[in-house]
């Protein structure tokens, strides 16, 4: 019992030495590589700071918006519903290396639908800049007043600050659409008189037949501003036929602008009487007021088989009397224009009474020409200055 005591403890104490000896050796002889060396990992080393993905370009994007054509910005404002405003937007990379910029729209006050579109891409090259075209298009509920609206862009590590526009919506005092299509019989009459604005237009229209679209549309801002009319006639006629022995399409219109109360003292009438009109696309359009007033235009396009006839006239006493007639009879294409101006004695309307100030007593020196007025009221002074005028021109 003893001896396997003795026997045991010397495998033990054996044991142990071996277990002593491999944990002591270092396995550093030469060419020898154990399977019982141990490496310990080591930690990365971070760098101090992380490389910008922007690194190597630079610079910014402007962004600028204006309206298209001619004029004064204030002018150019205005509109009225259903008549488009065009922008002219503009963006400028300033940075040295091309980039796609995304070009939005913050429509604010206004609805999405109304612009031609919210977002566009533009390649822009460095140093360039690059121009889109911009349309807004209040519908025909718009409600009067001012509207606001931003444009921006953005590109990678690029930015712009949101550049505003702004525009003015006047509502309509009056407005009248017709629109007609199909066979049988039509009539309409219309007589529009305004003495705010000194505008008499009436419309006399019968057809019998077949038409694939007859529109007739009036319009009437009397205190317009910017570039809107004071009155606005479009007429559309497109396929007309005589189906039956006796029909015709006839019509009479005639517009009338007061001197008296402001206008360009012009008149057109038209008349027609028609068996077979491919189209007819027409405009009278009227500025009293605004950057355009003192001018009224007539233009007209046709393709008609039967009568038609155009008298058109301007009277400015001791200024201008101009008239034209054309009358036709048979199959014609005609396209016409007539516009009628009196910017030389264009003046701001008189308001709070201005036009009943007293007239001048000074007196005239022998051998002169000249009337002095005998009354009081604004239009007995505006025509005894355009005898005045006619006299000095004598």
């Amino acid at each position: 019992m003893k001896r396997q005591i003795i026997r045991i403890m010397m495998i033990l104490i054996l044991t142990a030495s071996q277990v002593e000896a491999t944990v002591e050796d270092p396995g550093t002889a030469s060419g020898d590589v154990s399977s019982n060396t141990w490496t310990v990992p080591t930690s990365p080393t971070l760098p101090g700071f992380l490389p910008s993905p922007c690194s190597g370009d630079s610079g910014r994007l402007a962004v600028t918006i204006g309206f298209t054509g001619p004029g004064v910005e204030q002018e150019k404002s205005y509109t009225t519903p259903g008549k488009p405003l065009d922008f002219m937007v503009t963006i400028s990379n300033d940075g040295i290396t091309e980039v796609e910029a995304q070009v939005s729209i913050k429509p604010e006050v206004c609805p999405f639908v109304w612009f031609s579109w919210t977002t566009t891409s533009v390649s822009i090259p460095a140093g360039v800049s690059r121009f889109v075209a911009l349309q807004v298009l209040p519908d025909t509920n718009a409600i009067a007043g001012e509207y606001k609206f931003a444009v921006e862009a953005s590109a990678k590590c690029r930015s712009s600050e949101p550049h505003s526009a702004k525009f003015r919506v006047q509502a309509f005092d009056y407005a009248s659409e017709t629109t007609v299509s199909g066979s049988g019989q039509f009539q309409i009459n219309k007589d529009l008189r305004s003495m705010n604005s000194g505008i008499k237009s009436t419309k006399n229209v019968l057809f019998s037949g077949s038409v694939d679209a007859l529109v007739k549309n009036e319009y009437l801002v009397d205190a317009a501003k910017g570039k809107n009319a004071n009155f606005q006639e479009q007429d559309a006629v497109d396929n007309y036929n005589a189906v039956s022995l006796g029909d015709a399409l006839v019509g009479t219109e005639s517009f009338k602008s007061s001197l008296v109360f402001g206008g360009v003292g012009a008149k057109v009438r038209e008349s027609y009487d028609v068996q077979q009109m491919e189209f007819k696309n027409q405009d009278f359009t009227l500025h009293q007021t605004g950057s355009q007033k003192k001018t009224a235009e007539f233009k007209t396009a046709d393709n008609f088989t039967g009568y038609y006839l155009i008298d058109a006239k301007q009277i400015v006493p001791g200024q201008k009397n101009l008239k034209e007639f054309e009358e036709y009879f048979g199959s014609f294409e005609i396209n016409r224009r007539i516009l009628f101006r009196d910017a030389a004695k264009s003046k701001t309307p008189c308001q709070e009474g201005d036009c009943l100030k007293a007239p001048s007593t000074s007196t005239l020196s022998p051998g002169s020409q000249s009337f002095t007025s005998p009354c009081s009221s604004g239009s007995c002074n505006k025509f005894t200055n355009a005898l005045n005028d006619f006299s000095k021109s004598a």
